[in-house]
């Protein structure tokens, strides 16, 4: 997510290192390099000069804290403005009707069907709503048939008409059904054109108009960059919409739209979509995604993601066995997939503070774990709950049944008797200690 852009940034960043103090040249010459790292991150011309001279302003005069190198108080200020260029503060959904009325709008293939899906699931978990779904493409036989299948996956209700063609009497007649079932919010997906044209804005306008709905989203893809600006700003002139949803942030995206679209049409980015699981969707958080895009992680994003994802009952019966010096690579697999569910790993990575430096170019993915999976999945019940027993042959006969190298093995039993030592520890009086050294980071 913004790799290009953060070590763009970086890079502007150590033109300051070993200066005493900020002056006008240094300066002008890092956010020069700014400048540069955001238009070729896509970021509009006017938008990347206004934010650079404000940073400037904010720059020069200002005193080096003892504390501080010139470089951190311009990581500082650059991200202070990133922030409020992003929008500042998370921005709520207006949820107080019954029921509440979401439509989203945006073009073909920018992921509207997916998204609508994934909000309704993030509704019903996290609000406790019993949302329905709507299917107002008349266009297109498979986005009908795309809700259906999502809705099935998170055993939400989905309201269809294939003989209507009309959108809006669909959207009316859902909602009535809507009143009738309790449903307390209702999502209509929309039909999409490959570009903004007036059959489209008419018919999502006919509709607006129509239901009133309570939040209109505007879906785009992120990676389209400064043509989503654009188009944004033609769907604000017909909707004025209440908020956006940034959809593919998972990919290779460039972060033009993200940092661009509230200073254009002056409305919030409220979600983002982070991959194609049905979870991947976080709250926006400009702050955090300013962390982000400076290097500095998420790891408050990345605590919520655990939590929500740990099974408790589970945590405490693995607490037991480690305890008991019962734990053995079934536990470790269950482990593997909880890890798994919090989401894709190069997003989880880009959580953690300094971690893409770290690895550089290795890529790290779900699919990172399925020789693990493998090799576990080639031991005895016995072996994984006793990994002591595992002799050499043992290993060869586990390294053929998964297709690795026996090399592999012994690293995998290695690294598992490592992180039961650790959890060991954690379990004692040394946790605590550790607890300790970390709240000193804070």
């Amino acid at each position: 997510m913004f790799d290009s852009l953060s070590n763009k940034l970086e890079s502007a960043f150590k033109l300051l290192k070993g200066h005493g103090k900020i002056t006008d040249i240094n300066v002008a010459e890092t956010l020069k390099e700014v400048r540069r790292a955001l238009l070729d991150a896509d970021v509009n011309f006017k938008i990347a000069k206004e934010f650079t001279n404000r940073v400037k302003e904010k720059a020069l005069g200002q005193k080096v804290l003892t504390s501080l190198q010139p470089g951190q108080l311009m990581v500082k200020l650059v991200k202070d403005e990133l922030t409020l260029l992003m929008g500042s503060s998370p921005s709520e959904m207006e949820l107080s009707s019954k029921p509440s009325v979401i439509l989203m709008s945006g073009l073909q293939g920018s992921g509207k069907t997916t998204f609508s899906g994934k909000l309704a699931l993030y509704l019903k978990k996290k609000n406790n709503k019993r949302p329905l779904l709507v299917a107002c493409d008349v266009y297109r036989p498979a986005a009908i048939d795309q809700l259906v299948v999502l809705a099935e996956q998170i055993d939400v209700p989905v309201f269809s008409d294939r003989e209507e063609k009309n959108p809006v009497k669909i959207a009316q007649t859902a909602i009535k059904k809507a009143k009738q079932q309790n449903n307390d919010v209702v999502i209509i997906d929309t039909a999409g054109r490959l570009a903004v044209d007036e059959v489209l804005m008419k018919e999502i306008s006919d509709i607006h108009h129509t239901v009133k709905p309570d939040e209109t989203l505007f879906v785009v893809d992120a990676m389209t960059g400064q043509d989503a600006v654009n188009t944004a700003k033609a769907f604000h002139d017909t909707l004025n919409f209440e908020g956006v949803i940034l959809t593919k942030l998972d990919g290779d995206t460039r972060g033009g739209a993200a940092l661009s679209i509230k200073s254009v049409v002056n409305k919030p980015i409220k979600f983002i979509g982070t991959g194609e699981k049905m979870e991947a969707l976080d709250v926006f958080y400009p702050e955090r995604m300013a962390d982000r895009i400076l290097g500095m992680g998420d790891v408050v994003s990345l605590v919520e993601r655990a939590q929500e994802q740990f099974d408790q009952e589970e945590a405490r019966k693995i607490n037991k066995k480690i305890a008991k010096n019962q734990f053995g690579f079934d536990d470790f697999l269950s482990q593997i997939q909880q890890v798994k569910k919090m989401g894709n790993m190069k997003d989880l990575m880009g959580m953690i503070p300094g971690a893409n430096k770290m690895m550089g170019d290795v890529d790290v993915d779900n699919d990172s774990f399925k020789h693990i999976e493998a090799m576990i999945g080639s031991m005895t019940p016995k072996e994984r709950s006793q990994p002591d027993i595992i002799n050499h042959s043992r290993k060869n006969r586990i390294a053929k049944g998964s297709g690795r190298d026996i090399n592999e093995v012994n690293q995998l039993i290695k690294q598992f008797g490592q992180m039961s030592k650790m959890m060991k520890m954690m379990q004692g009086g040394k946790g605590k200690q550790m607890m300790k050294m970390f709240q000193g980071f804070k």
